[in-house]
């Protein structure tokens, strides 16, 4: 079955030093956004890809992206003022395709982390597709309390691609435009709207989020 994956690039530069969107910036052979993309594409299931950007950076992400798009096309669709604002803004946009069976599930990934590779979004799109959703996880070793006394038990950090069945995906963010509710992030969403089980998918550290600038140097040299 086809999936769709949406790329959330509608963020900014400041925590990373940079004058321009931190998706816009180069790593390697191309922009960070362009990293998510390619690998995307890559995905035989994926056969729709939405980008959501910053109003205004449309033509500055079409000009990132379209290089190495191919044959293939992106639609892109300007952000909201929150993250869940970019989420519905996109899912809005893939409704029809949802509805009509044409995508039976939605990966959502942060653009910010460009090192997310093929498999990962394959096992996350594919226990999605077979429990109902799923997110990558990593262990967090080595956590302090405030006061330097090392953190007991299993934690983990979560990542993205996070993909979940698209109907269900999509009622719970109707609803909670109904109700006005704005989630931190997707699960938060899906917690409130939908009685789906999301699965924990494991993951790699290499996985990074650009935030800070030594992220983009740690990137650099990861890639």
């Amino acid at each position: 079955m086809p999936a769709a994956a949406v790329i959330l690039a509608a963020g900014s530069g400041s925590r990373v030093g940079a004058d321009v969107n931190k998706v816009l910036l180069p790593l390697g052979d191309a922009a960070v956004l362009a990293w998510s993309v390619r690998t995307a594409l890559r995905v035989a299931d994926v056969v729709r890809v939405v980008l959501v950007v910053r109003p205004g950076e449309e033509q500055a992400v079409a000009d990132a992206v379209t290089p190495w798009l191919g044959e293939r096309e992106v639609l892109v669709v300007p952000g909201g003022s929150s993250r869940h604002g970019s989420e519905w803004r996109a899912l809005r946009a893939l409704a029809g395709d949802v509805e009509s069976g044409a995508v039976d599930v939605v990966a959502i990934h942060d653009g910010a982390r460009p090192l997310a590779d093929q498999q990962l979004w394959e096992r996350t799109i594919a226990a999605a597709r077979e429990h109902g959703g799923a997110i990558p996880v990593v262990p967090l070793p080595g956590l302090l309390t405030a006061g330097g006394v090392a953190v007991s038990g299993a934690l983990a950090g979560v990542q993205t691609p996070q993909a979940f069945r698209g109907a269900e995906l999509l009622a719970a963010y109707r609803r909670a435009a109904a109700d006005g509710f704005e989630g931190t992030d997707t699960a938060a969403c899906l917690e409130r709207y939908a009685d789906l089980t999301v699965v924990a998918v494991p993951s790699s550290p290499l996985n990074l989020k650009l935030t800070f600038p030594e992220d983009v140097a740690l990137a650099d040299r990861l890639r």
